[in-house]
C-alpha cells in the first residue's frame, strides 16, 4: 500500500482550508433554552455551510489563507463581499458558541467591576443587551464590546463583526439571525434574549476576552487553516 503521508508534499503545494470548529458543549447540553434540533441545524448546516462556501470562494479566487480574522479584514477592504460575508459568518458562528456556557454563571474581577461602573449593575447590562437586540432590525448580532475607555453594547447588521474597529474587543454575542431561535421560541426575540442572558451567557469566555484586552493573554481566535491533505489523511484514517 501506498504511504499516505504528507511529509513529501512541498509545504506550497498543500492547499488549505479552514475546519468548523467543534460545539465547546454536547449538542444536548444547552437544554432547555436551545435544543439539539436547533444546535444540530444551526452548527452541522447553517455554519458548517460558511465554513464550506468560504474555502471554496478562497480556492477559487486563489486568496492567500493566513488567519480568518486577516481574511475578514481584507475581504471588507477590497470589496469581496461575498468572501466577507463567509468569513465574517464562519468567525461570527464560532465566538457565538464560545459565548455560551451550559453552566450558568455572573461575572466577576475586573470585568465585573467595569460592568458596574459602565451600566451600573449587572441587570442593567442586562435589560440594555435584550432591548438592543430585541429592537434590531432585520438580521445580525448583538455584542458586548470593551473598548479603551469602558464597556458597550452594540449590534451588528448580517455578518457585521465590531473588532474590525481597532481598540475594540469583542467579549460576548448573541445570534439575532431567526435561524438561531426560531425553533425553540418561534417569532419571541426578546424571550429567546432573555433566557440567553439569564441562563448561557459564558462570563468565564467574556472574561478572558476583558482580561486579553487589558493585555493579559491572548483574545480567542478562530482555528488556523490545516492543510487539506491532512485533513484527509489524518492519523487513524
Amino acid at each position: 500500500m501506498a504511504d499516505r503521508s504528507t511529509s513529501d508534499i512541498p509545504p506550497e503545494t498543500r492547499a488549505l482550508a479552514f475546519v468548523l470548529p467543534p460545539l465547546p458543549y454536547g449538542i444536548e447540553d444547552l437544554k432547555p433554552i436551545l435544543s439539539a434540533e436547533t444546535l444540530r441545524i444551526h452548527h452541522g448546516k447553517h455554519h458548517a455551510r460558511y465554513v464550506e462556501t468560504l474555502n471554496r470562494l478562497l480556492s477559487e479566487q486563489n486568496f492567500s489563507v493566513n488567519t480568518l480574522e486577516e481574511i475578514i479584514r481584507v475581504a471588507l477592504g477590497s470589496g469581496a463581499q461575498g468572501l466577507f460575508n463567509n468569513a465574517a459568518q464562519a468567525w461570527n458562528h464560532s465566538f457565538f458558541w464560545e459565548s455560551m456556557s451550559p453552566k450558568t454563571s455572573r461575572p466577576s474581577g475586573l470585568l465585573a467591576d467595569a460592568i458596574s461602573s459602565t451600566f451600573g449593575s449587572v441587570e442593567a447590562l442586562g435589560q440594555r443587551f435584550i432591548a438592543e437586540g430585541t429592537s434590531h432590525f432585520g438580521s445580525g448580532w448583538v455584542w458586548l464590546v470593551a473598548r479603551r475607555n469602558g464597556l458597550e453594547v452594540l449590534s451588528t447588521h448580517d455578518a457585521g463583526v465590531p473588532n474590525l474597529e481597532d481598540g475594540v474587543m469583542p467579549l460576548l454575542a448573541c445570534d439575532v439571525w431567526e435561524h438561531a431561535y426560531y425553533i425553540d421560541y418561534r417569532q419571541d426575540r426578546a424571550g429567546w434574549l432573555t433566557a440567553w442572558w439569564d441562563r448561557l451567557a459564558n462570563w468565564r469566555f467574556a472574561e478572558r476576552q476583558y482580561g486579553a484586552m487589558l493585555g493579559h493573554g491572548e483574545p480567542w481566535r478562530y482555528p488556523a487553516p490545516e492543510s487539506e491533505q491532512e485533513l484527509l489523511f489524518s492519523p487513524g484514517q
